[in-house]
């Protein structure tokens, strides 16, 4: 594997190829944390609450997920192999296909996303600078932008693209985009004014915002797996996505709020009409904006080759890419806030049994964990599935139909879902690992006894 070229597959990365420092991990969480749909889901919680409440919540929302993160990132770095690959440890060989195959629906839509949020982004530009949108065009064009990247690897990615080009371009246009939101605000009356209420109420706010982050969990040993420590992998994840998260998210707020922008999708559009230096500001963030497709496509692939490792990962990487280039030319931003609950629903309360089952082994994975296992461990699903009917319990999300199947539209308390039902799969993984390592120790010592009896038996005769 090389710079040029890597496409590493799901085998654990020998220690020649872990060449991925603490600045190298800072830099590309940092970058894949500057996302112009980060700005948006920070827009997502005001007016409803108020400026106080909504920066209260987005600390709450990115200090806890960025944690979480840089556990996923340092589980990945020990065990040296793609996210869904580690999932075959607690979840059995073939139990990890079922997240396997909502981890590839996520990177699918995640990816869309990103293409359409560019495209929009750039559409707007096009648009003020002359007069002419071409949306569909963009949008080829960024999904092919977003294959070139994910050919690169991660390895390539961060060397030669993050550390050459996009950190720079990205520093400059956050901060004149932050002096550019405060500009037209009145802080003091933003601060005291009161939130207008209704939905998201402040815990459910905090998941809103925490399903953003914690999106990346299921993707983080794909690039950490190159880490050279786990103490870079979580130090660069953690830190390197915290600091850009709780920016973007609060410029995101008070964007809405200062430029009296009814629809948060419609910022960049915003953006675009602010003068010719706010133009070069978004040029820059929707080309950084790459990343994240990056990503995206990159992870969907890799995540495919937990069921299909024998395809080869270029091959799996353009059709993610096709698939989702089509998706974005087809597909808005309307289900925008109710994708973003989804995701949090399935991937917190899995992030929980991984981490259960990661102590379990003493914090230290080898690879027969993941080759050698069991196909299917039914007491871990069974605890990730009641992390996940937890969290729909206390606040239920969903698309209409998936609503309408459960019977359920309202949580008992106004609290969030994100940390009980995390808590909740942890735990019951926890007591499940025990439990069965204890069976199973007590079926090997009367097995063992039984040998020995029989053994005496046979010697006496």
């Amino acid at each position: 594997m090389s710079e040029q070229g890597p496409a590493w597959g799901i085998e654990p990365v020998p220690e020649r190829l872990r060449v991925l420092g603490l600045v190298d991990q800072l830099l590309l969480w940092g970058n894949l944390s500057v996302s112009l749909l980060v700005i948006v889901a920070g827009a997502l919680v005001v007016p409803a609450l108020s400026l106080p409440y909504a920066l209260l919540a987005i600390v709450v929302a990115s200090v806890s997920g960025c944690a979480m993160l840089g556990v996923a990132a340092a589980i990945g770095a020990d065990g040296r192999v793609p996210s869904m690959v580690l999932l075959r440890s607690p979840l059995g060989r073939r139990g990890s296909w079922l997240p396997t195959g909502l981890n590839v629906i996520q990177c699918l839509g995640w990816a869309v996303f990103e293409l359409l949020i560019i495209a929009t982004a750039a559409s707007a530009l096009s648009d003020e600078l002359f007069g002419w949108r071409g949306k569909p065009v963009w949008t080829v064009l960024f999904g092919a932008v977003a294959l070139a990247l994910a050919f690169l690897g991660p390895v390539g990615f961060v060397r030669r693209y993050v550390r050459k080009v996009a950190i720079w371009a990205v520093a400059a246009s956050l901060g004149y985009l932050t002096w550019w939101a405060i500009d037209r605000s009145h802080l003091q009356a933003f601060w005291a004014a009161k939130g207008k209420g209704g939905f998201p109420s402040f815990w459910a706010g905090v998941d809103l915002l925490l399903a953003s982050v914690i999106s990346w969990t299921p993707l983080a040993a794909d690039y950490s797996r190159f880490s050279r420590t786990r103490r870079a992998a979580f130090w660069g994840a953690g830190i390197g996505y915290l600091v850009p998260a709780i920016w973007l998210f609060g410029l995101g707020a008070l964007l809405l709020l200062a430029r009296n922008i009814s629809d948060a999708a419609a910022i960049p559009a915003a953006v675009a009409a602010g003068g010719v230096v706010s133009v070069l500001a978004l040029v820059a963030l929707t080309v950084d904006e790459s990343d994240e497709a990056f990503a995206n496509v990159y992870s969907g692939a890799v995540s495919l080759q937990n069921l299909l490792p024998r395809v080869p990962q270029r091959l799996l990487v353009t059709v993610v890419t096709v698939v989702a280039t089509v998706g974005a030319l087809v597909i808005d931003l309307g289900n925008y806030m109710t994708f973003l609950f989804l995701l949090g629903s399935f991937f917190v309360p899995l992030f929980g049994v991984q981490l259960a089952d990661w102590l379990l082994h003493r914090a230290r994975y080898v690879r027969a964990d993941f080759f050698e296992g069991p196909a299917v461990r039914v007491e871990q699903i069974a605890a990730w599935l009641a992390g996940f009917a937890l969290y729909q319990y206390l606040l239920p999300q969903g698309p209409s139909w998936w609503l309408d199947l459960i019977g359920h539209t309202a949580g008992p308390v106004d609290f969030t879902a994100s940390l009980p039902s995390f808590a909740a799969a942890f735990g019951i993984a926890l007591v499940a690992g025990i439990a069965g390592r204890w069976v199973r120790g007590a079926r090997t010592g009367a097995a063992g006894a039984a040998g020995a009896a029989g053994a005496g038996g046979a010697g006496s005769s």
